[in-house]
């Protein structure tokens, strides 16, 4: 029985295929009581025909959309391309599409986020730096983001869901090894200065070096993970002076930034990466291992952090405990 417009239904499948119009329902639904021989002939009852369900009605009838809206900034930052292909290739597995929604700033993000409930998502995961806590507080009260999950950062908001790796034991280790390979001088190059959706990576650092070594180090922010902003900011920051008037390593809060640092250093500052000043960065992005950089970083365990975000979305997981991922320190010739 073909609708009004002449699409196919799901009777049509039902008949082709010798089952009932429940069956043919039971065999889209992924954890649905369904034989393999009956899913089987389903499906290929609906590909003869070119059947596919209505989502919205789906959706509408439990409740579900089985969409994310993914809602990323920054993309001067290598590694949001990297978490995007990680978190769509698990979530595309585990039955979820994603909705991409790109913020530019703190209006474009809220103007978003309450566009996402609109769309009836199951999820809006936020990865990137422009989310305030009046953004957050927003989608949340208009009561149709289900859930609303900060991922790769910390979020202090009691009603959003943190997923990231652990800062303090990364950057304590990542500390450890700068002393422990005889750097005396660091200086921290910070990404935005956010108090939402923050990385603690920075007083981390700063802490652990000043309880390591007695003296509590410079730090320089730098207002985007934009390599050519960090660039810039170092070379502007260091060019003139005396080597002895240079730090020794620059602990860099991301790869983007460690990418930008090390290129000035060379081409701005005319010195040598490591022989004058080190670089370490952090997330090890692709181009990180690249023989133009060989940036000593820290890997973040992406796919693990994806595989607890679906977790959350089925339910399986109500832990508000998922900050606490271990990566490994990458060791190369840059520090």
């Amino acid at each position: 029985m073909k609708d009004q417009d002449g699409s196919i239904t799901a009777d049509d499948v039902a008949v082709l295929a010798g089952v009932s119009r429940w069956t043919v329902n039971r065999a889209y639904k992924k954890e649905a009581s369904i034989s393999v021989k009956s899913r089987e002939k389903v499906m290929k009852a609906a590909e003869t025909l070119g059947y596919v369900p209505d989502l919205l009605a789906t959706s509408l009838a439990t409740d579900r959309t089985n969409l994310v809206a993914l809602l990323v900034d920054d993309f001067a930052n290598p590694h949001k391309l990297v978490m995007m292909e990680r978190l769509t290739r698990i979530l595309r597995k585990s039955g979820y599409d994603t909705l991409l929604v790109n913020t530019s700033d703190e209006e474009d993000a809220s103007a978003a986020l309450l566009n996402a409930s609109q769309r009836r998502v199951d999820a809006a995961v936020l990865i990137g730096v422009s989310f305030n806590d009046q953004s957050l507080e927003a989608a949340l009260g208009a009561k149709r983001v289900k859930k609303l999950i900060v991922f790769a950062r910390m979020s202090g908001n009691d009603n959003t869901i943190s997923i990231c790796c652990d800062d303090s034991a990364s950057m304590t280790a990542l500390t450890q090894y700068v002393f422990s390979a005889g750097y005396r001088n660091p200086v921290f190059i910070a990404g935005p200065q956010t108090q939402s959706a923050h990385l603690q990576r920075k007083e981390v650092f700063l802490s652990q070096w000043e309880r390591t070594a007695g003296k509590r180090p410079d730090f320089l922010p730098v207002g985007s993970y934009d390599p050519k902003m960090a660039y810039d900011l170092i070379a502007k920051t260091f060019r003139g002076l005396a080597k002895s008037e240079l730090p020794d390593v620059l602990v860099c809060e991301n790869d983007a930034l460690a990418m930008g640092a090390i290129d000035a250093i060379r081409y701005e500052l005319g010195l040598q990466v490591p022989g004058d000043i080190a670089v370490t960065g952090f997330d090890d992005v692709p181009q990180a291992a690249s023989p133009h950089y060989e940036l000593t970083t820290y890997r973040q365990p992406l796919t693990d952090m994806a595989k607890a975000l679906v977790d959350v979305l089925e339910g399986k997981s109500n832990s508000k405990d998922l900050n606490t991922f271990l990566g490994r320190l990458v060791t190369r010739e840059s520090a």
